[in-house]
């Protein structure tokens, strides 16, 4: 190690990590900077406060800025270094970035206060992270190399630490082993850090998740073999999906050669704080609160099992569940056994579920699974099977290089783009991580029209005795994002048509429900008048001719239309869902009749999206 110290340094997650574990990243800037003096005087090494999933969630959600969040949350806390998470090339969107963008944004956010990157890649493809850890450390900062951690029989811990040294080499001043899904066993944790301390000098930090309730073990384990770093949340936002109680790591470690040294009153103090600011977010609470030890079994994390669960709802095959979970371990082989995590666990789990609804393997291949078999996503762990790759890709080169070698200059075209909306350099980087919410944010603010989701307060014994005409309210979950939804009725039941008045995440919307349909005879029999799906305007898909999405989504692309002449099989639509894009196919050849979708909708899997004749 670099420091004969044996001292433990703690890096808290609540202001990040915690609460994107068990409330869907929502907790807004105004219920941090309260308790941020208190936060500030602990004597934590870092505090992870930005990066993953904030930036995302701050402007679809929350309608804040982000680099205004980590503006404010710097200059709140002073003396104690901000962390951020970075996906390496991927940043914090779902693509590679070309070079000029990823140095833009790791100096941007240097500038607004991060002092230290955490910085990793989905594949663990070393190459991915070169520009990124350049940036950092030519900024100044403090680069932290992440190694996600996994198991499949390429996963060994030889494996690890040649990762951890290329790290080393790079220039990362510290390494930590990311464990997302909670895989890491206390046997494999004395194993792995024996082996990395032998291997490099740089500090070793620890990360896992407490999904399957071992995670404190292997802390402890980690540290009396060379961790020094450990990563841990306040209680009140501990446990389940989230982490490892920073006072019970405290307690541990105390009157040892690795204690802390924290104070535990102080932390008492902050606990007690968090645990009132839960409840206003009741409504995101994860249903992974507690341990699930399944991750085990089928190597997919709680939070990926709650985005599966949510998808077969929508289709009415929940039942399902089992076959999705025992194909996402063959896809991940035939992939070269990436680790799941963004966006690779999104890329696994929506071509399962495909597989599976489609009723053959690989029937439908998502873009992204095609541009992962490219070779655009960097290279595989594994071995990959060629037999997929060829059904996904035909001859196409692949490429072996990495894969921003590949892309042009962006930051020219992206402030070109964004024009007049774009304020400063932050808001042209927020419109390259997020396009279409980006500049939806952008377009809200110019407008003076932004408006974050309602926070609705909890539940008291008065409101659940309201009478059953009462608004409701719940929550849905669609594609990983949690919509909270209120519904209040108008009209007499008797009428073929009645209005109800409903508002997403605050938004209110008018629309009409069906609650009357009908077969009607034409010259050639019995015609199917129903539409598709409850409040559709599309036709229900009925023919042979009808192309129909897998899986509910959106319309990102539209490659034909009507009049065009098609052969089966080729593309005439791309849809997203589960974060993913898919191209869906002709199912016949012949001329196209009408398209029934434009860019931007909402698609069902029983509506005839396009019709061929």
């Amino acid at each position: 190690m670099a420091s004969s110290s044996k001292k433990v340094m703690v890096t808290d997650l609540v202001l990040r990590d915690a609460h994107q574990s068990l409330l869907a990243t929502r907790m807004r800037t105004e219920d941090m900077l309260p308790i941020c003096d208190k936060l500030d005087k602990v004597g934590y090494w870092s505090l992870e406060a930005w990066g993953g999933a904030t930036f995302d969630t701050c402007l679809r959600f929350l309608k804040e800025d982000p680099w205004e969040r980590l503006r404010k949350l710097k200059q709140a806390l002073p003396k104690t270094p901000l962390q951020m998470l970075l996906r390496g090339q991927n940043l914090l969107g779902y693509r590679h970035y070309s070079d000029d963008v990823v140095e833009a944004f790791v100096k941007k956010s240097a500038e607004c206060g991060v002092d230290v990157f955490r910085i990793f890649d989905a594949m663990n493809d070393m190459r991915n992270i070169e520009v990124s850890v350049k940036a950092v450390l030519k900024a100044g900062k403090h680069a932290q190399g992440a190694i996600c951690y996994t198991t499949s029989p390429v996963h060994t811990i030889e494996h690890f630490v040649e990762i951890a040294r290329e790290m080393e080499k790079m220039g990362c001043q510290t390494i930590a082993i990311k464990d997302m899904a909670g895989l890491i066993t206390p046997a494999r944790t004395v194993e792995l850090y024996q082996a990395l301390s032998k291997a490099v000098k740089v500090p070793l930090a620890f990360h896992s998740h407490t999904t399957v309730g071992v995670a404190n073990i292997c802390m402890y384990l980690a540290v009396e073999h060379g961790a020094r770093h450990i990563d841990t949340a306040i209680s009140s936002l501990s446990w389940g999906t989230s982490h490892s109680p920073t006072e019970s790591m405290v307690v541990a470690l105390r009157e040892t050669p690795y204690d802390t040294g924290l104070n535990l009153e102080q932390l008492q103090e902050i606990g007690f704080y968090f645990r009132e600011v839960r409840k206003k977010y009741h409504q995101f609470e994860s249903e992974y609160a507690e341990i699930d030890t399944r991750v085990q079994v089928s190597q997919v994390p709680g939070g990926m099992i709650s985005n599966l669960s949510n998808q077969l709802k929508e289709q009415g095959a929940l039942n399902r569940m089992n076959e999705v979970l025992a194909e996402i371990p063959r896809v991940r082989e035939d992939l070269g056994f990436p680790p799941l995590v963004t966006p690779t666990s999104q890329i696994v789990g929506t071509q399962a579920v495909l597989n599976v609804l489609t009723g053959k393997r690989y029937k439908s291949i998502t873009n992204e699974v095609k541009l992962y078999l490219q070779g655009r996503y960097g290279k595989a762990p594994g071995k990959i099977n060629e037999t997929v790759r060829s059904m996904a890709i035909g001859n196409e080169e692949v490429i072996t290089c990495r894969p921003a070698d590949k892309l042009k200059p962006e930051m020219h075209r992206l402030r070109d783009e964004i024009g007049e909306l774009a304020r400063s350099e932050e808001d042209v980087l927020t419109y390259a991580m997020f396009p279409e919410i980006g500049r939806k944010f952008l377009e809200e603010r110019a407008a003076g029209t932004l408006k974050p989701e309602e926070l609705k307060p909890p539940k008291s014994a008065e409101a659940t005795a309201l009478p059953a005409y009462a608004p409701t309210d719940f929550n849905v979950t669609m594609h990983g994002e949690t919509y909270h939804i209120r519904v209040t009725g108008a009209g007499h039941k008797s009428e073929e048509q009645r209005p109800f008045f409903v508002s997403v995440d605050g938004v209110p919307e008018q629309i009409l429900i069906e609650t009357l349909t009908e077969t009607v005879p034409t010259e050639a029999g019995m015609v199917d008048t129903r539409r598709a799906s409850r409040g559709s305007k599309r036709p229900k898909a009925s023919k042979e001719g009808h192309v129909t999405s897998s899986m509910p989504g959106t319309i990102v692309d539209i490659l034909v239309k009507a009049g065009v002449k098609v052969k089966a099989g080729d593309p005439v639509l791309v849809v997203e869902a589960m974060k993913m894009e898919n191209e869906v196919p002709a199912p016949v050849a012949g001329t196209v009749k009408a398209v029934n979708v434009t860019k931007g909708d909402s698609v069902n899997p029983d509506e005839a999206l396009v019709e061929i004749e």
